[in-house]
This record gives structure tokens, C-alpha cells and sequence, in this order.
């Protein structure tokens, strides 16, 4: 091999290519996934002094092999101006740093394109997630949401578009995190998404994140209709989270274990634990790292559908000595 040229470019293909041929495909049926949110830097939310631990660029994270699929909160908006979706990235992607696609209320963060290709390169998967705490992701018919399929599939996944925000980087699915609204739509938009993702070569994925208690009051009736590749449980901010654990009436992921195999039209689905990384990342539900080691490692024993945990957030988790770190390491124990 020749390394006559060292200009930067072929520097950074290098690395890419290295770290492609040396990085494991990311796989759903494993049972020790660990999924982190990145993108709303929840962190800073609640340090705003110290900007040293804020959220950093999404490459920053892919440098060793603790997390596996990194979904991109949020698309917070099915229709903005423009009749085009909205993003909210935080930090790291905002009216500051980046510029609106004209006639639209769509942010340019094309230069995200070269992370989230880092990342992908290294084995992670990467999504975009529809919704978050203050999303609206709402259609008024069928129609309007089957059309909206295609919208998503141009502007995030295998199609073209003029206004993609993450530039020439291919996202690897999306995520649903519905917390409000009518569900109205939800099943013709995913199954026409599902559709143009079966067309691909390319692998992609549908996630869910339900609130614990079920059936989930905004998403419940679509994950019953659709066929999901994993739901990322949120065990936090309510009573059957994770401070719940040994109160068998509270704490139900044997309900969701039955939902996957029982109900669920994707009986391979796999069910995540999802879990605060910080006790300032949720309102309630954070447990230290020694007591989620025992709960991952009993739920893995116990629960077939079992597919791993969900962090939120990654500045948190960073932000809270490595709390990701801890959490693989109990997965893969």
C-alpha cells in the first residue's frame, strides 16, 4: 500500500475504509444492542454553565464500539413552511450555525453528511426520530400519510431531494417517539415506508419508543397494525419504570415480552429497556449503574424478544462517567 499522497481527503478516506473493514454490521437480532439518543444534548438543558460536557458532533461518539444505532432527535414537525418537515438538532444544527432550505422552515445540516458516514462506517446504524416531547407529527387522512412516505424517503433515506438535510448521507431508518397527538395516518405512512425500504438493497429499520404503560395511548394501535424491527420501552417517568424494578405490579416488561410474541405482527421484534443515562435526564426512572447491571442481565436471562437498552441521551451518558459504557458492558457480560 502507497501513501504518497497525504493530502486530508485521502487521509479521511483511509480512516473511513479502515475502519469499514474492520467494524461488525449492525445486527437487530442481537440481544446486546445499545441505542443512545443524540441530537437534543439534554445535558446542557440542565448544566448550562458548563458547555464543556455539552453534546458534541455525532462523530465524536462513534470512536469505539459501546453504542450501536444512534437515533437523531428530532424531526419535530411533520409540515412547516414549505409544506416540508422540521428539525430541531439543538446545538448542534440550529438557525445559527446552519441556514433554512429557502421557502422553508427545513435547516441545511448537510455538514452532518461526513459524521453520521463516519459512524456508519464503524457498524452503527443512524435514524432520524419523528416526534420527541414537543413534536407534532400529525396527518389529517390515509392519503396525506401514504404521500408522506415518500417525503421522508426523499429527504432522509434511498431517494433524491433538493432539500435533504444531512446532505448525501443515507440514513438506516427512522423512529417513531410519538408522545402526543392522534395516531391517525400512522399505519398508511409506515407501511408505504416499509414498501420503498423493501425496494432497497439496503437495510432498513422502523423503531418505536413507547411510554412503559400498555397499551401506549399514542402509538399502541400502530405498533399492533405494523410490523417494527424494535421498541425502545421507555421505563422512565412513569410507574413502571426502572425505580420500580422488584414491584412486579409496576414493573411489566413481561407485558411487552407478550406483545412481541403474541401480538405484534413482527414476531422477531425485539424489545429495548429504554433508560434514563442521567438523573437529570428524566424526571424519574434512573437507577446507577450497578442496579440497571442487574436488571439488564435478568430481563436478557428471562425475556426471549429481549434486544438490549436505550439511553437517553448521549450527553448524559457521557456527562455521567461513561453510564454507556457500564450499560454494554452489563450486555455483554
Amino acid at each position: 500500500m502507497v501513501f504518497a499522497d497525504s493530502s486530508p481527503l485521502t487521509l479521511s478516506s483511509l480512516l473511513l475504509g479502515i475502519m469499514a473493514s474492520g467494524a461488525a454490521a449492525f445486527n437487530m437480532s442481537s440481544n446486546e444492542n445499545l441505542a443512545v439518543y443524540w441530537g437534543q444534548n439534554s445535558y446542557g438543558a440542565s448544566n448550562s454553565d458548563d458547555t464543556a460536557h455539552w453534546q458534541q458532533r455525532l462523530s465524536y461518539y462513534c470512536k469505539d464500539n459501546v453504542i450501536d444505532t444512534f437515533p437523531i432527535a428530532f424531526l419535530v414537525e411533520s409540515y412547516a413552511e414549505g409544506n416540508l418537515p422540521s428539525i430541531d438538532l439543538a446545538n448542534s444544527c440550529n438557525s445559527g450555525n446552519a441556514n433554512y432550505f429557502q421557502g422553508t422552515g427545513l435547516l441545511n445540516c448537510s455538514f452532518l453528511a461526513s459524521d453520521i458516514k463516519t459512524c456508519q462506517s464503524a457498524g452503527k446504524a443512524v435514524t432520524i426520530s419523528l416526534g420527541g416531547g414537543a413534536g407534532n407529527i400529525q396527518f389529517k387522512n390515509d392519503s396525506q400519510a401514504t404521500a408522506y412516505a415518500k417525503t421522508i424517503w426523499n429527504l432522509f433515506l434511498g431517494g433524491t431531494s433538493k432539500t435533504r438535510p444531512f446532505g448525501s448521507a443515507i440514513l438506516d431508518g427512522i423512529d417513531m417517539d410519538i408522545e402526543g397527538g392522534s395516531q391517525t395516518g400512522y399505519v398508511s405512512f409506515l407501511t408505504a415506508l416499509r414498501k420503498l425500504m423493501n425496494r432497497s438493497k439496503k437495510k432498513y429499520y422502523i423503531t418505536a419508543a413507547p411510554q412503559c404503560p400498555y397499551p401506549d395511548a399514542y402509538i399502541g394501535s400502530t405498533l399492533n397494525a405494523v410490523g417494527f424491527d424494535a421498541v425502545y420501552v421507555q421505563f422512565y417517568n412513569n410507574y413502571c419504570g426502572l425505580q420500580h424494578y422488584k414491584i412486579r405490579n409496576d414493573w411489566n416488561f413481561a407485558t411487552w415480552d407478550n406483545w412481541a410474541k403474541s401480538v405484534s405482527p413482527n414476531r422477531d421484534v425485539k424489545v429495548y429497556i429504554g433508560a434514563p443515562a442521567s438523573s437529570s435526564a428524566a424526571g424519574s426512572g434512573y437507577v446507577n449503574s450497578k442496579t440497571i447491571t442487574t436488571i439488564i442481565q435478568q430481563t436478557q436471562s428471562d425475556y426471549s424478544s429481549f434486544g438490549g437498552v436505550m439511553l437517553w441521551d448521549v450527553s448524559d451518558a457521557y456527562g455521567n462517567h461513561r453510564y454507556d459504557k457500564a450499560v454494554k458492558q452489563a450486555l455483554k457480560i
